[in-house]
C-alpha cells in the first residue's frame, strides 16, 4: 500500500457495529493499517432514537451524540476511532426542491460542525475525505477543507427511501468529488460521464473469515445441520433484487432437495406462496461470525439475483464469499462482468431448467480439485487487494 501515514475521514452508511459485513467498515479497518482513519457512521434521526432507543445500538453511542462532545469510540484497530454524529431531523418524507435541500442544509450543517470541532481538537491537518456510500449527505466535506475527496459508489440505487433524494443528491457528490471509485463496471460507466476522475475497483470478500468454512474441526451451523440434503442455500438479504419468479420455478422442480434462505427478510417482496413449500426454508439472520458455519452446510451456494436495469451494476460481496468457503455456486446471468473474475467457476443462467441443470451438475461433479479452485480465484479478489489498489489510486492523486 503506497498511502501511508495519512489522516483519512471516512464517512459510511454502514453502522460500525453492524452485525452484518459492510464494504464501508471493511474498508476503515483495513486502510487503518498504514493510516491513521476516524469513521463517521451515518447519523441517528429523531425516528430512530424513538425506534431504537431501548436497544444496544442506543446504548453504545447515548453518551455521544452531543455537538460538544468530542470524545472518539476506540475500536479493535489501533489506529481506527469512531466518531458519532449528532441526532439529526427525520426529513426523507419531504418532497425533493427548495424545502428539502434547505432542510438538508440544516442536517449537514450540524454533521460538518462536530466534524470540525473534532478536526480542532485532535488537530487533523491535510486529510482525506472519503464518502462511503452515504449519498444522503452529499456536501458534508464542503468547509472542511480536505486535502483531497474521494466517493465510494457501492450499488446502484432501488429502493424508493434512497431513490427520492438519492438520484439528485448522488449526483452532486460524484460531480464535487475530486475521485470517484465504483465497486460495479456499470456504475463507473455512469459515472464517469459525470466526472472524469472515476475509476473501476469490484467488490471482494473477506477470505480469511470464509476460508474458516473449509476447517474440518468447524461444525455445521446448528440449524443447517439439522436440514436434509441435498442443502442448496443462500447467504444475504431476501429482498427485492431476488428472482422470486425463477426461484419458484427452481423449487418445484427439485422437490428432492433442501432450499434454505439464511438472513433478513423483507417480507413485503417475498410471495406469499413461498411459505407454503415444503423444501424451502426460511432461517432468518444469523451473526456474520457464523457465516462460515453457514456455508459449510450448503452442498451448492445461491446467487439469485434477477436481471434488471439496478442488478447488472450489482457486484455481490457474496459471490468470493462462497467461493473462498470452496463452495460450488450457482447464480442468475444478471451482470455480465462477474464471469470475468470466476474464470469458468461459477454457472451463470438465463432460466429455471438450466438454473436446476446447473444445481444438479455441481453436486455430481463437486470435488476437491474444484474447490481448492475455487479458493485460489477468490483468494485473487480479497478486500487487501481491492483496498491496496484504492489506497494507490488515492495516493496517485495526492501526488498530483
Amino acid at each position: 500500500m503506497k498511502l501511508r501515514g495519512q489522516q483519512i475521514i471516512i464517512f459510511g452508511l454502514p453502522r460500525f457495529d453492524s452485525e452484518i459485513e459492510s464494504t464501508s467498515y471493511t474498508s476503515a479497518k483495513l486502510l487503518a493499517r498504514e493510516n491513521f482513519v476516524y469513521y463517521v457512521e451515518n447519523p441517528f434521526t429523531i425516528r430512530d432514537y424513538f425506534n431504537l432507543r431501548k436497544g444496544r445500538e442506543f446504548e453504545i453511542r447515548k453518551g455521544h451524540f452531543s455537538l460538544q462532545d468530542h470524545k472518539l469510540i476506540d475500536t479493535e484497530v489501533p489506529n481506527l476511532k469512531i466518531i458519532i454524529p449528532p441526532i439529526l431531523a427525520s426529513i426523507n418524507f419531504l418532497p425533493e426542491g427548495k424545502v428539502f435541500r434547505a432542510a438538508l442544509k440544516v442536517n449537514e450543517y450540524l454533521i460538518r460542525y462536530k466534524l470540525k470541532k473534532v478536526i480542532a481538537s485532535y488537530k487533523l491537518k491535510d486529510f482525506i475525505f472519503i464518502n462511503s456510500f452515504n449519498f444522503h449527505y452529499p456536501n458534508i466535506s464542503k468547509g472542511l477543507h480536505p486535502r483531497l475527496t474521494v466517493y465510494h459508489c457501492l450499488d446502484p440505487m432501488a429502493l424508493p427511501f434512497n431513490l427520492r433524494h438519492g438520484v439528485v443528491s448522488e449526483r452532486i457528490l460524484v460531480e464535487q468529488s475530486d475521485v470517484v471509485i465504483c465497486s460495479s463496471r456499470q456504475l463507473f460507466v455512469e459515472k464517469k460521464e459525470q466526472n472524469p476522475g472515476t475509476y473501476f475497483v469490484a467488490n471482494a470478500a473477506d477470505l480469511e473469515h470464509s476460508s474458516k468454512a473449509l476447517n474440518p474441526a468447524l461444525p455445521v451451523f446448528p440449524e443447517i445441520a439439522k436440514l436434509k440434503s441435498p442443502v442448496i442455500g443462500y447467504f444475504g438479504a431476501i429482498e427485492r433484487r431476488m428472482d422470486y419468479n425463477l426461484l419458484r420455478e427452481v423449487v418445484k422442480r427439485n422437490s428432492e432437495k433442501t432450499f434454505v434462505f439464511v438472513g433478513p427478510v423483507s417480507s413485503e417482496f417475498v410471495p406469499d406462496d413461498f411459505y407454503d413449500f415444503p423444501n424451502l426454508v426460511f432461517l432468518g439472520p444469523v451473526e456474520y461470525a457464523d457465516m462460515p458455519a453457514v456455508i459449510k452446510g450448503f452442498d451448492v451456494a445461491l446467487i439469485p439475483f434477477k436481471k434488471d436495469d439496478i442488478s447488472h451494476a450489482i457486484f455481490p460481496l457474496k459471490l468470493f464469499e462462497y467461493l473462498g468457503a470452496g463452495k460450488p455456486v450457482v447464480a442468475i446471468d444478471f451482470n455480465k462482468d462477474l464471469a470475468e473474475f470466476t474464470k469458468g467457476s461459477v454457472d451463470f443462467c438465463a432460466d429455471p431448467e438450466s438454473f436446476s441443470n446447473a444445481i444438479n451438475l455441481a453436486l455430481e461433479t463437486d470435488s476437491s480439485e474444484l474447490r481448492e479452485n475455487r479458493v485460489a480465484i477468490a483468494a485473487e479478489n480479497t478486500w487487501e487487494i481491492r483496498i491496496r489498489e484504492i489506497a494507490d489510486l488515492i495516493d496517485d492523486h495526492l501526488k498530483k
